[in-house]
């Protein structure tokens, strides 16, 4: 957005009220004799005004339970509620809530004010609001202007834009959209993510977005929900959940995460120190609800981005790992190196492009790893 434009005017939200939460839902389905968990026991609670996110791979549950908040779907077990008022059995017309689909379902024979006026022209809306509402509301999506064209005379993003509009300008309470941006190419997506966060700031209302595509959801929302097998593995926002991932499944879903294990040597109330593979040694900050005891086996995660790559042993006070480069893949901002470790893991590193690669590593060299402890992650347990 070049300028700021003005939001349809609206009924203010009682912000003390969740704009939709979920209460122990879950949902199964019976097919050839048996019973399938689509999703299981959520608990879950989205703030008015806010851009939530659920994201995870293909048949975690996160379509189900949108389906289940737009009513297109009915829980098996629990209650949804949508600004405070139970909704479960309400048929999905009489929710206040809009849904945007993959597929924007513009009418091809309608320009493009007559495809946002659709569903004002449906509920009797007198033509001058129509009008102001429509105009108002292309205005916000940059569509000013291009009332007289037929879809398909726009590009993807400007079609995306018209499916935008027409679902926002019956001024729903919530908008659920469902991977609205998964037929757009590379680029304009990536355009589209800030342009979507932008005209939700703008209307101020509570989106729901559903994706399995991690950067979409990292660009986009406040929060997000990684849903795996029907549960939710981890909430949070963008950085808690990037940073500071949860589970095993979460590390390795979210961005890439180089995993790694050993034996615990020594702890203390705050720090689990372990001896790896040769010389190396890791220290990894004990978080709550994670219990580390000597002699145990612990799980960690570290960042590529967050690792240093030299051939020189590190300072004391960084964690330090041996191994050997089996791979450089030169990235234009970053360079990427593959590095086997003396323990026989496999770890990649992002080295920014400020000098020559090739006065790093290069492949076949034995090098040291190193990184601050405090980007060592502790993992839990996963449902997986």
């Amino acid at each position: 957005m070049t300028e700021t434009k003005s939001a349809p005017a609206r009924e203010e939200p009682d912000h003390a009220v969740p704009a939709i939460e979920l209460a122990g839902v879950e949902k199964a389905y019976h097919a050839y004799g048996e019973t399938i968990a689509a999703v299981r026991g959520l608990d879950l609670t989205i703030a008015q005004g806010e851009f939530f996110s659920l994201l995870g791979p293909s048949g975690c549950g996160k379509t189900t339970t949108m389906r289940m908040i737009g009513g297109f779907e009915e829980p098996s077990v629990g209650e949804v509620y949508l600004h405070g008022r139970n909704v479960t059995g309400v048929p999905a017309n009489r929710r206040d809530v809009n849904m945007m689909f993959q597929s924007y379902a513009l009418f091809p024979h309608m320009n493009v004010f007559e495809n946002v006026a659709f569903g004002l022209r449906r509920r009797g809306v007198p033509r001058g609001e129509i009008k102001a509402r429509v105009g108002e509301m292309l205005d916000i999506v940059d569509l000013a202007g291009r009332e007289r064209s037929r879809p398909a005379e726009l590009s993807g993003g400007q079609q995306q834009r018209v499916a935008l509009a027409r679902a926002l300008v019956n001024r729903p309470r919530a908008l659920l959209l469902d991977e609205p941006l998964g037929a757009l190419d590379l680029k304009l997506r990536q355009a589209m993510q800030v342009e979507l966060k932008h005209i939700q700031r703008e209307v101020g209302i509570t989106f729901l977005y559903v994706t399995h595509d991690q950067g979409e959801a990292l660009t986009m929302s406040d929060r997000i929900a990684v849903m795996n097998d029907g549960l939710i593995e981890q909430l949070g926002t963008p950085r808690e959940i990037y940073e500071h991932p949860a589970t095993r499944f979460v590390a390795g879903f979210i961005g890439t995460s180089n995993l790694l294990g050993g034996e615990v040597a020594g702890v203390d109330s705050t720090t689990a120190v372990i001896s790896y593979g040769r010389d190396g040694r890791i220290e990894v900050p004990v978080r709550d609800g994670v219990e580390v005891a000597a002699g145990e086996r612990l799980e960690l995660t570290v960042r590529p981005e967050k690792i240093g790559i030299g051939r020189g042993r590190p300072v004391d006070g960084l964690c330090g790992v041996r191994g050997t480069v089996t791979e450089v893949v030169y990235r234009g901002t970053s360079t990427s190196y593959n590095v086997t470790t003396s323990a026989g893991a496999d770890v990649v590193v992002f080295s920014q492009n400020t000098t020559s690669a090739d006065d790093i590593a290069a492949r076949g060299d034995d090098v040291w790893l190193s990184w601050d402890p405090r980007h060592s992650y502790a993992l839990g347990a996963s449902s997986e």
